[in-house]
């Protein structure tokens, strides 16, 4: 077989449908170019909004050249992860925000990811040097400096909400996003429009107001930064006042967005359900655990970012404002 077999459309379509039968729920292609988000980004961090996640000044982060050499097209991969387990409001539970309830995300696409990355790479065998080279490719999942929500909404995933997460028609806001960059030329997808409208339920929603305006969120305001990112002994009085019994990030924005009361629908990917201690966990239990039993509970979690003194920081300032 050589190139002339397969026309660049027709590859494409094998793109899709090797993506979908791995599992992803959505895929769509974006030029690996950078675009305006590389202005915006440099806006968000003059203003520091970033806080202390200096990794998000990485230059490559706004350039995606920078990335892979040689690099001419971005395929954006979306996993829908909603389940329909609901939080408590019992005061003496914590609340999880809902991408850690199952196993690692990171773990979970980057197996399927890197599938996809060695299926198209394999085509090299068959195709020759497909468009004068050979098929290099590189895989992220929210690994590496790369503006994911952008490319995604490029590449017609969806759009970027005022809240800042990529939602989609078919299941909302829910999802994880991952990348293969590839030397390989591929006709773009058409762009996503913005349907937000003039809603600002997750803006006013915000306990902290940490929207600063729409689609721009300052970290320095955000629960999920405060209770995942930042390392200091203490939350800061106005954030941990305002916690709602979020212990482990926060998904107060997108519990409020019409588009996930709509079209939230139920993830396919079983890693994904919940592990029993992610669902209302006593805070008292998290203020006691003992670093054997923050190892057992997290192993193979997304969750394990949040190192054990963090967990106990987090459930004793909601005790102690509660």
């Amino acid at each position: 077989m050589n190139e002339h077999q397969l026309p660049a459309q027709e590859l494409k379509q094998a793109i899709a449908q090797k993506a979908l039968a791995l599992g992803f729920n959505k895929v769509g292609i974006a030029k690996a170019e950078s675009g305006i988000e590389a202005e915006r980004l440099q806006e968000w961090l003059s203003l520091g909004y970033q806080a202390d996640m200096d990794w998000m000044a990485n230059p490559k982060r706004q350039d995606i050249t920078q990335v892979m050499s040689g690099a001419k097209s971005v395929i954006c991969l979306a996993l829908n992860y909603y389940t329909p387990h609901q939080h408590s409001s019992h005061r003496q539970v914590g609340k999880i925000s809902r991408y850690g309830w199952g196993r690692d995300y990171h773990k979970v696409l980057t197996k399927k990811l890197k599938a996809l990355a060695t299926w198209l790479e394999s085509l090299s065998n068959d195709l020759g040097d497909y468009q004068g080279e050979k098929i290099q490719t590189r895989y992220y999942v929210d690994t590496g400096p790369i503006a994911e929500k952008a490319f995604a909404q490029r590449a017609g995933i969806g759009w970027i909400g005022k809240h800042s997460n990529v939602i989609t028609r078919d299941y909302g806001s829910w999802l994880f996003l991952g990348e293969v960059l590839t030397n390989l030329e591929l006709e773009p997808d058409r762009p996503h429009t913005e349907h937000c409208g003039t809603c600002t339920r997750c803006i006013d929603a915000c306990p902290t107001g940490a929207i600063a305006q729409p689609f721009v969120v300052d970290a320095n305001r955000c629960i999920a930064y405060h209770t995942i990112e930042n390392k200091a002994k203490q939350i800061p009085e106005a954030i941990a006042t305002n916690l709602q019994n979020w212990v482990a990030g926060c998904d107060i924005c997108q519990d409020v967005c019409p588009w996930n009361h709509r079209f939230a629908q139920e993830t396919s990917e079983a890693d994904f359900h919940p592990f029993p201690h992610n669902i209302d966990p006593q805070l008292t239990d998290l203020v006691t655990m003992t670093e054997e039993i923050w190892d057992q509970h997290f192993k193979g979690s997304a969750l394990r970012r949040i190192k054990r003194d963090r967990w106990q920081r987090n459930a004793q300032t909601l005790i102690d404002k509660g």
